[in-house]
């Protein structure tokens, strides 16, 4: 398995369902953290209509100052179409990200096109992003199932891969947009695009909704995916599927990592400290695990003082297990 990519989704496809806006200031302090955690991409906003999705109404805000700063991640964004890429470019947005759903009705729900005539737009709008010097990356959303349809047919998906790569566009994310993706699938979809082209950059964006979601980003990454998208302690969803659920939780597949002697290189404990950060202003507990129990103890990249507050299952005593499992009492589920 090859140093795999991780892209934090959390501060986009974390907060983009929530019904309470987080103030810009707070988004800031959670980017900067996690941007200098050591991670290597962090996905900041969506550039959609405020008045649609008002989570994501300050993403041009948040661009505008990120610039001036310097940090070690690279700095994502999402677009929908022409005047999202437009609006990306004037903030120097340096990762474009942009995508199709394979599910017709996905597709209409979420950008009012069908997949055909979305294909089309998306590959034009994701030629003008690179050709104004800027790295893109396309997606099929819905790849792996859809909660409105059920099963995607294969072939439908990999049409639409092949038409990305037909276009010159190599960076592919395939994204479980419904949570049905289960990890013999996934491992397939990846080996099939890099047969297609074996210099593409296979991106892996998986839900959790129905439990496979780590299982299904190891058989990714088992199968050659360079890079996978997460979100800080599970948060997300896409509020245009059937059953919105989170993604698989950063600081558990880092930990999982970390435990086999890779990406030792990104801080642990602070994107930890982030996620406990994120569940204490919503006022809920994510869906993530190690925010919650304490890492394993078992290499020098884990700090023997991370310990869990009561209030998010752990314990005062500093002994996270004692506490876990315990929920909020004012906690409900996405």
């Amino acid at each position: 398995m090859n140093h795999v990519l991780i892209h934090e989704v959390g501060p986009r496809d974390g907060l983009q369902a929530e019904s309470a806006v987080v103030p810009t200031e707070i988004k800031l302090d959670w980017i900067r953290r996690v941007a200098d955690s050591g991670v290597d991409i962090v996905q900041v906003g969506s550039f959609v209509r405020g008045d649609k999705v008002p989570q994501m109404a300050d993403t041009d805000e948040l661009f505008r100052i990120l610039a001036k700063e310097s940090h070690p991640a690279v700095l994502s964004g999402l677009v929908l179409n022409e005047k999202g890429l437009e609006r990306a470019l004037e903030v120097g947005v340096p990762l474009i990200c942009m995508g199709v759903s394979a599910s017709e009705t996905h597709s209409r729900k979420n950008t009012g096109m069908g997949t055909e005539d979305a294909t089309r737009r998306i590959i034009a709008t994701a030629l003008e992003g690179q050709n104004a010097g800027r790295k893109v990356q396309v997606s099929v959303q819905s790849a792996f199932g859809c909660g409105f349809e059920g099963a995607i047919d294969e072939a439908r998906v990999m049409g639409i891969v092949a038409a990305y790569l037909e276009a010159g566009l190599t960076s592919i994310s395939l994204a479980d947009t419904a949570g049905h993706a289960h990890p013999a699938q996934v491992g397939r979809y990846v080996q099939k695009v890099l047969a297609l082209d074996p210099s593409a950059e296979v991106t892996a964006h998986i839900h959790d909704t129905y439990g496979l979601g780590m299982a299904s980003v190891y058989a990714a990454m088992e199968a050659g995916a360079r890079a996978v998208e997460t979100s800080f302690g599970g948060l997300g969803g896409c509020p245009f599927t059937k059953v919105a659920a989170g993604n698989v939780a950063t600081e558990d597949l880092v930990h999982g990592l970390q435990r086999t002697g890779q990406r030792t290189d990104i801080n642990l404990a602070t994107l930890i400290g982030v996620t406990r950060d994120v569940a204490a202003h919503l006022g809920r507990e994510l869906p993530g695990c190690v925010y919650k129990t304490g890492p394993i103890q078992s290499g020098s990249s884990f700090s023997p003082s991370l310990t869990v507050p009561r209030q998010y299952g752990g314990s005062e005593t500093g002994d996270p297990a004692a506490g876990a499992g315990k929920r909020l009492e004012t906690g409900e589920e996405r």
